[in-house]
């Protein structure tokens, strides 16, 4: 069989290549129960047709669990990503994955996190950027519930966390034009645990890095295998990159296309402490959205004859300040015919779909934390430049090639 090419692009996929590994060990009453499900779709969401499937993979950039308590300290320490307070619920990685009944080729584009969208139904915001919309609905669902007297923590969480799930399905719905079918969303956690079910994971760099005051990266050039820890600072970076976000992405490609080569030659699937270790890291750091039976899901990826997968960066128009805030200014519209192109369906008619900013006052109810970095007035200045979408990490992983990456 002829070798496939598997282009790699970020983070949150982990979930994904935990799930399906799992699989290979887990039965499937005990796998399918071990999930926290959601709502957040909607009975009344549209649906992809003949059988196609469209997947949003979310990683969460929170240092919380479910319940709304801090992680262990312990667990902090080695995440190097502050405490309970930082970070607050941004959704920071966002892949939307097009699986075709025909299972030939499965195509996913990646979702700069600072795209600037508009949003609805978040009280004293007609834009955000797209990461934000997790959190800017959390908080607003939230202090309404405090209102009308909700004060358990677990109740206003989860409450909180259902509403962002669904405002971050309708922002991508919005920007992309297609419909979803199923989501998973993986916590920050996640990826520590996944590098520490794996013993760690190999990666290469064409420079040496040094960021430990953000990230705690701090790595020499060449090929190397990271500890969890590590790793999670390697995924994390961007201060000191020379292309910030972007090469944070083409980090997280080359981390996942390591895990992807470590699954198919290290002998995971044959050992059962792996794979059970791989499942409790699923069953404690993804949600799935509810009525997908992941089982099935994983039976029918492991029935295809190999596909190919394709991983794009949508384009980005071009940077601008807002506020103060660094953001992307997209074209819909234009995304819109590339994501359509990319999946093989119907492509839009042309045209332009350009942000219009409106000035609204926040809510006096929302604290200073809640809105910091998330307020977006008319207050515009162009940044010179057109920003590059980035060219996908290449890796043929039957071959264990690992390609070195900034």
């Amino acid at each position: 069989m002829a070798r496939r090419v598997v282009k790699v692009v970020v983070a949150a996929l982990s979930a994904a290549v935990v799930v399906i590994t799992a699989y290979g060990w887990s039965t499937a009453g005990n796998f399918d129960a071990g999930f926290l499900r959601s709502y957040a779709l909607g009975e009344d969401a549209p649906h992809s047709l003949d059988g196609d499937l469209n997947v949003l993979l979310i990683g969460l950039d929170t240092r919380r669990d479910q319940n709304g308590d801090e992680l262990p300290k312990e667990v902090l320490d080695q995440l190097h990503a502050g405490d309970g307070d930082e970070g607050g619920y941004n959704a920071n990685t966002l892949i939307l994955v097009h699986i075709p009944a025909a299972m030939d080729k499965i195509v996913a584009v990646s979702i700069p996190r600072d795209n600037y969208v508009p949003v609805t139904g978040i009280p004293g915001y007609t834009h955000a950027k797209i990461k934000e919309t997790y959190g800017l609905k959390k908080a607003a669902v939230q202090d309404q519930m405090i209102a009308r007297g909700v004060t358990d923590q677990r109740t206003l969480e989860q409450a909180g966390r259902e509403a962002g799930r669904a405002s971050t399905v309708a922002a991508v719905r919005d920007l992309t034009g297609v419909p979803i079918d199923r989501f998973a969303e993986v916590t920050l956690a996640g990826f520590y645990d996944l590098a520490a079910a794996l013993g760690g994971v190999e990666v290469c760099l064409n420079n040496p890095v040094r960021d430990t005051e953000y990230s705690g990266a701090d790595f020499p050039a060449g090929r190397q295998h990271l500890n969890p820890a590590q790793a999670l600072a390697f995924v994390r970076q961007r201060h000191g990159l020379e292309n910030g976000d972007l090469d944070r992405t083409h980090r997280q490609q080359a981390f996942l296309t390591s895990v992807a080569r470590q699954l198919h030659s290290a002998g995971t699937l044959t050992d059962p402490g792996k794979l059970s270790a791989l499942m409790a890291v699923a069953h404690r750091n993804i949600v799935l959205s509810d009525g997908w039976n992941m089982t099935e899901f994983v039976r029918t990826l492991g029935g295809a004859d190999d596909p190919e997968v394709e991983f794009r960066t949508l384009p980005v128009l071009r940077y601008d300040v807002i506020d103060g805030q660094d953001v992307n200014i997209v074209d819909r519209a234009a995304i819109r015919r590339e994501v359509a192109a990319a999946f093989g369906l119907r492509i839009p008619p042309s045209s332009t779909v350009r942000p219009t900013v409106r000035r609204t006052e926040p809510p006096t109810a929302w604290s200073t934390e809640q809105t910091t970095g998330a307020w977006r007035t008319s207050t515009t200045t162009s940044v010179s430049g057109t920003p590059d979408a980035g060219t996908p990490v290449r890796s043929d992983i039957t071959s264990g090639e690992i390609r070195c990456v900034n």
